[in-house]
């Protein structure tokens, strides 16, 4: 049976395309999936997406990773990066690998940005690449779940 890779989206995500186009860029957020559909199956991964503005079901779809059989998860926590101790608590409850993404760096902006409560417990964090950085994490987790995740120069 393939690998199962859950892309996750937090709030705001889906006005991609419209929202700060200067911040996120012009792709819509349905571009970005079908791109990411598209490269797990080039790689005999299936790939799943899933967008919500509230944390509760983001929550509860983490909550229900394990029993879909998720060997994965990519995920842009959005805002709830800097705000929710409840969505870490479910990211170390379920104990799945994961990589966390942000279009933007979060890094060069607002002071409240810089901290996130998703990275320590982050395979690894991936910001400020714009959608490419989707693909990139989806490219480790396909090649995590290979074990061909050797670093490359």
């Amino acid at each position: 049976m393939a690998k199962l890779i859950w892309v996750l989206h937090g709030p705001n995500l889906n006005l991609l395309g419209v929202r700060e186009p200067g911040i996120y860029g012009a792709t819509s957020l349905s571009l970005i999936d079908e791109g990411l559909v598209r490269y797990g199956q080039d790689r005999g991964v299936r790939v799943e997406t899933f967008q919500s503005n509230h944390e509760g079901e983001l929550i509860d779809r983490i909550q229900a990773a394990p029993q879909a059989g998720v060997d994965f998860l990519v995920f842009n926590p959005a805002a709830f990066t800097h705000t929710s101790i409840a969505i870490r608590d479910a990211l170390a409850a379920v104990a799945l690998p994961f990589i966390e993404v942000h279009l933007s760096n979060i890094h060069r902006r607002e002071a409240f940005r810089h901290h996130s409560y998703m990275s320590e417990l982050a395979v690894g964090v991936i910001a400020g690449l714009g959608p490419t950085g989707y693909r990139l994490a989806l490219e480790f987790a396909c090649d995590s779940l290979a074990g061909t995740d050797t670093v490359r120069v």
